[in-house]
C-alpha cells in the first residue's frame, strides 16, 4: 500500500490550523506549512496560537516541498487559483491531493492546474474562528475530514494512505462513497445554515426560535437541491456524526460568513452563491431565493467597504 510520508499544507487558517495541530504531533512524517516572503517570515517568527497554545510549523516554500506525498490545500475561495499555481509547483506523480474548501467547484480549479488524477474529493466539517494570529476551534465537536474517490464507491490504495496517515492522530476522518452527494450536502448546508443569519446578524439560534428565519432557511435548502437534481446528483440526508453535530452548535455561533461581515471583510459569498447562480443558469433552473442572498451580501461587502458613506 502507498505510503504517505511527506504532507504540505497550503493555507494556515481557520481550516488549516485543524490539520496543523493534527499533523505536527505526528512522528515520521515531514509535515510543512508552504509560504514564502513576509508570510514566511511571520509564520517562522510568530508562529500560530492555536486553542491557547503558540505552534511553529515547518515552512518551506513550494520549491522545497516538491513530490510531496499529500497536498492539503485550505485556503479562502478568493485564494483558490494561486493555492492551485503554488500545488502545481510542488506535485509530483504520486502526489494526493485534498482541497478542503466548501463549495462545489474547488476540485474542478485545482484539478485543471495539477491534473484531476491527483484530487481525491473532500469537505471540512468543523467551527472555527481566527482573531488576527489566534485561531480556535472545539477538538469535541469537530466531524472532521470526510474525503472518497469522484468516481469510485470502493476505497481505493490512496484512500487506505489517507487513512493511515490520521489513523494516530487527533484529526477525523471519514470514508465517504458518495462524495460528490456529500459535497453538494455539505453546500446546501452552508448555503442554508450560513447565509441567512449573516443577512441578518444574528447566532445560530434563530433558526430553531423564529419560523421566518426557519422560512429562508428551508427555501435555499430546497432551491439547492432542484439544482443538484438537473444536474444528476442526489443530495443524500445528513446521518450519523455530520447531523449529530447540529445539535452541538452553540445558539449564539456566528458562521464563517457572518464571521467575515463582522469584521468587515468580503465573504465567500461567490464560492456560494456566485458558483450556484452560474450552475443554475447552466441547467435552466431559477434560484430567485438564492439570487436575493447574493445581491443583499455582495450590497453589505459594498457598504463595509465605505462606499455608501455619504456623509
Amino acid at each position: 500500500m502507498t505510503k504517505i510520508k511527506s504532507v504540505a499544507l497550503i493555507g494556515a487558517g481557520a481550516v488549516g490550523a485543524y490539520f496543523i495541530d493534527g499533523l505536527m504531533r505526528k512522528k515520521d512524517i515531514d509535515f510543512s506549512v508552504i509560504a514564502d516572503g513576509d508570510r514566511r517570515k511571520r509564520l517562522t517568527e510568530q508562529g500560530l496560537k492555536i486553542n491557547g497554545e503558540t505552534l511553529f510549523p515547518a515552512v518551506k516554500t513550494p520549491e522545497e516541498a516538491n513530490g510531496a506525498d499529500l497536498i492539503i490545500i485550505s485556503v479562502k475561495y478568493e485564494a483558490i487559483h494561486e493555492a492551485a499555481a503554488i500545488a502545481a509547483r510542488i506535485v509530483s506523480d504520486q502526489t494526493i491531493i485534498l482541497s478542503v474548501l466548501n463549495g462545489i467547484d474547488s476540485e474542478e480549479i485545482v484539478g485543471e492546474a495539477c491534473g484531476p488524477e491527483h484530487m481525491l474529493y473532500s469537505i471540512m466539517r468543523i467551527q472555527s474562528s481566527r482573531n488576527g494570529n489566534e485561531i480556535i476551534f472545539d477538538p469535541k465537536g469537530t466531524a472532521g475530514l470526510f474525503f472518497g474517490e469522484k468516481d469510485s464507491r470502493e476505497k481505493t490504495e490512496r484512500v487506505l494512505a489517507v487513512e493511515e496517515l490520521f489513523a494516530d492522530t487527533d484529526i477525523r476522518c471519514t470514508f465517504i462513497p458518495d462524495m460528490l452527494g456529500e459535497i453538494w450536502n455539505k453546500y446546501a448546508s452552508n448555503i442554508s445554515r450560513n447565509l441567512p443569519q449573516a443577512m441578518l446578524g444574528v447566532g445560530y439560534g434563530a433558526y430553531g426560535d423564529s419560523e421566518h428565519v426557519a422560512y429562508i432557511r428551508d427555501i435555499m435548502d430546497d432551491e439547492v437541491h432542484v439544482v443538484a437534481a438537473a444536474k444528476g446528483i442526489t443530495i443524500p440526508p445528513m446521518v450519523g456524526d455530520a447531523a449529530a453535530a447540529w445539535d452541538t452548535v452553540s445558539k449564539a455561533a456566528r458562521f464563517s460568513t457572518l464571521q467575515d461581515l463582522d469584521a468587515r471583510r468580503h465573504t465567500e459569498v461567490e464560492m456560494f452563491l456566485g458558483v450556484l447562480i452560474r450552475t443554475a443558469a447552466e441547467v435552466n433552473v431559477p434560484v430567485p431565493c438564492c439570487t436575493f442572498a447574493y445581491h443583499f451580501i455582495k450590497a453589505m461587502e459594498e457598504k463595509n467597504d465605505g462606499l455608501f458613506d455619504y456623509s
